[in-house]
C-alpha cells in the first residue's frame, strides 16, 4: 500500500501522523510525506522567471524540519518512508502527486474553518476528496 500524507504547521497535521500508525499496519507499506510551499502568487508578473518565489526561501527550512519529524515518526512505527518538498498550488501538488506515485490513500489533516475563511481560503481538504483518484482520509484537530 503507498500512502501520501500531506502535512502542514497545523495541528491536525500533527495528528495524521499518529492516526496513520494506530490504523495501518507497517508491513509492505510505503509512506510519502509531502509538504507544498505555496507562493504568495501563482504566477508571476512577466519580469520575473518561472518558479521565482523569494518568500518560500525563509519557509523552505521549517518545511525541512516539518517533514524530517513527520517521516522520523513514521519510520520509528516500521513504515517504509519517503520525504518531498514541493513549491505551487497546495491542493493541485497534492492530487497531481498522488497520481504522480501511485499512492492508494491520501492522509490530509482539515483546519475545520467555516463560513467566509472557508469561502476566501476554499479548503484543501475538500479540493482534494473531490478530485483524487484514490481514497482520502481527512484528519480533524482535536479541539
Amino acid at each position: 500500500m503507498k500512502i501520501l500524507v500531506a502535512i502542514d504547521d497545523s495541528k491536525s497535521s500533527e495528528q495524521a501522523v499518529p492516526k496513520i500508525s494506530s490504523h495501518i499496519q507497517p508491513k509492505g507499506t510505503e509512506v510519502r510525506v509531502l509538504h507544498v510551499l505555496q507562493p504568495i502568487t501563482v504566477t508571476p508578473p512577466p519580469q520575473m522567471s518561472a518558479g521565482y518565489a523569494p518568500e518560500l526561501e525563509a519557509q523552505a527550512k521549517g518545511a525541512q524540519e516539518l517533514v524530517k519529524r513527520a517521516a522520523e515518526a513514521l519510520a520509528a512505527a516500521g513504515f517504509k518512508v519517503e520525504t518531498t518538498i514541493e513549491k505551487g498550488d497546495v491542493r493541485l501538488k497534492i492530487v497531481d502527486s498522488a497520481a504522480e506515485w501511485g499512492a492508494d490513500l491520501i492522509v490530509v489533516g482539515c483546519h475545520g474553518r467555516g463560513g467566509i475563511p472557508r469561502l476566501l481560503l476554499g479548503s484543501v481538504a475538500e479540493f482534494v476528496a473531490r478530485h483524487a483518484h484514490c481514497s482520502v482520509l481527512i484528519v480533524r484537530a482535536k479541539k
